[in-house]
């Protein structure tokens, strides 16, 4: 450090001692000269210490020179291109043999026109369709407000068909009692009995007309026979049979007193025989 501080000293100094003579010649004299004060010499210039020599450089080894650049063998040339041989030319085309030209084309006959086609004859525009009259709907036929009658048949059945919905072999019961009722504003009964074919035939009570025949319906109650009087399900004489009007019109009605009563069909009724076993 010491050595460093000596030498910065130095070149200072001699940085100062430059500049004051380079202003010192190059500008003029002005005023008289300061005499500038003497001042006592400086010190002796402090001697640098001597340092020993450094090292001699390293010196590199040096090498062999490099071998020689290997020569890359020379070969003989390639043998030359082989030449193809050369055919002699083919044959000349063959010459087609050329035909006379063909017969010139048969011109058809000419036929004189057609005669003119036939205009047929024109007749008068046909008398416009006459259109029928136009009748006034038909009104549906009028349902006329008649008295109740119910008719209908009933039978004994053949043993052979006991419990079975079959009238085969049946025998007609006379005074069998057929009841009507017709439950309406109030609960109206009409009962019967049977001729000797087995026919009934009930009249309702006046009160009853065929606007009113829903609740209406004809049971079989009662037989004369104790061997046949167990009343059957046939046709609804043990729950009651619905009334079903008469479809032909001239025996729909029936005049009694002259009173119109209209006729409904019910049955036929049976009742179960008792067989022997």
């Amino acid at each position: 450090m010491g050595f460093i501080a000596k030498s910065v000293l130095l070149t200072l100094l001699a940085l100062c001692c430059f500049t004051s003579s380079v202003l010192t010649t190059a500008l003029p004299p002005l005023k008289s000269p300061i005499k500038l004060p003497t001042l006592p010499p400086a010190k002796s210039p402090i001697k640098l210490p001597t340092f020993p020599p450094a090292k001699a450089p390293i010196k590199l080894p040096t090498f062999p020179p490099a071998k020689a650049p290997i020569k890359l063998p020379t070969y003989p040339p390639a043998k030359a291109p082989i030449k193809l041989p050369t055919f002699p030319p083919t044959k000349a085309p063959i010459k087609l043999p050329t035909f006379p030209p063909a017969k010139a084309p048969i011109k058809l006959p000419t036929f004189p026109p057609a005669k003119a086609p036939i205009k047929l004859p024109t007749f008068p525009p046909a008398k416009a369709p006459i259109k029928p009259p136009v009748l006034p709907p038909l009104s549906p036929p009028k349902f006329m407000r008649t008295l109740v009658a119910v008719r209908g048949m009933v039978y004994c059945k053949a043993c052979k068909y006991a419990g079975v919905n079959n009238l085969q072999g049946a025998k007609p019961v006379k005074g069998a009692v057929v009841r009507l009722l017709c439950k309406n504003k109030k609960n109206v009964i009409s009962e019967t009995k049977t001729d000797k074919n087995g026919y009934f035939l009930i009249y309702a009570p006046k009160t009853v007309t065929n606007y009113g025949i829903k609740g209406c319906r004809a049971y079989l109650v009662k037989s004369p026979n104790s061997k046949c009087s167990k009343v059957s399900k046939l046709h609804g004489g043990y729950m009651g049979s619905v009334l079903k009007p008469v479809v032909k019109p001239e025996n729909s009605t029936v005049i009694v007193n002259k009173l119109t009563y209209g006729l409904f069909n019910v049955g036929p009724f049976a009742f179960e025989p008792v067989c022997p076993k």
